[in-house]
């Protein structure tokens, strides 16, 4: 079985005339440890797919399995209980705790896992042991994010959702996060979704999705998989 299948996903918006369907019946699947590049145009539905599959919103109608368990059947508590054991975020603007050191912005998470990483291997491995007493207004753009990566890591996440994870970047830290993304990748075996607008993004990625006006465009395996380090754009 696939690690996650939706299967007839709709989701609209607004009442009456001012109904407006973002999503349409989308019907995908991913196997364990892919990474997934979502593009499109805004408009297009991908914040919202990635709301759905995070549990943040309830599908009108439709079919999200994780690992198993079927979304759509869950209640608020055991939605909860879904973010916490499967998920981890990593968002556009980093949304770390400014008066926590970079350690603390990472800790803060830990205790949601029964079984997460150990914090100092993270630190390493995200570059920023040197960082990890410092506050995120002290470090850069990279370094935060790198941070909000290790946040959502320490919880040893199977399924790691990145929306827009190089927006608020410049090009070679966007390839170095991208690089990091692809490295937790091969090193913990997550399945990871990354949504953005950037098309290059796609060349890293073992499958392409392409949304357009709330369905899928392309559905494609990459099957020339270009290092995130050599990405150009």
């Amino acid at each position: 079985m696939a690690y996650l299948q939706i299967h007839d996903l709709k989701k609209g918006f607004g009442e009456g005339e001012a109904h407006v369907e973002v999503l349409r019946g989308l019907d995908v699947s991913l196997e364990k440890g892919e990474i997934c590049v979502l593009l499109g145009p805004s408009g297009s539905g991908k914040s919202t797919f990635l709301d759905l599959v995070g549990g943040l919103e309830p599908a009108d109608s439709g079919s999200i399995v994780v690992n198993g368990t079927e979304l759509t059947e869950l209640n608020a508590k055991q939605l909860g209980e879904y973010r916490r054991r499967e998920l981890g975020f990593v968002f556009q603007f980093y949304n770390l705790v400014p008066d926590l050191t970079i350690r603390e912005n990472i800790e803060v998470t830990e205790y949601l896992s029964k079984n997460p990483l150990p914090i100092d291997d993270l630190l390493r491995g995200l570059g920023l042991w040197d960082q990890r007493a410092k506050f995120p207004r002290q470090v850069s753009g990279g370094q935060q994010q790198r941070c909000a990566i290790g946040r959502a890591l320490v919880k040893n996440p199977g399924l790691l959702l990145c929306d827009e994870p190089t927006g608020a970047l410049d090009y070679e830290t966007s390839k170095e996060i991208l690089a990091l993304i692809e490295q937790v990748n091969r090193m913990y075996g997550c399945t990871v979704i990354i949504v953005t607008h950037n098309d290059a993004i796609g060349k890293m990625a073992h499958r392409i999705l392409r949304l357009r006006d709330g369905v899928i465009a392309e559905n494609t395996v990459n099957e020339q998989v270009v290092p995130a380090l050599q990405l150009e754009w």
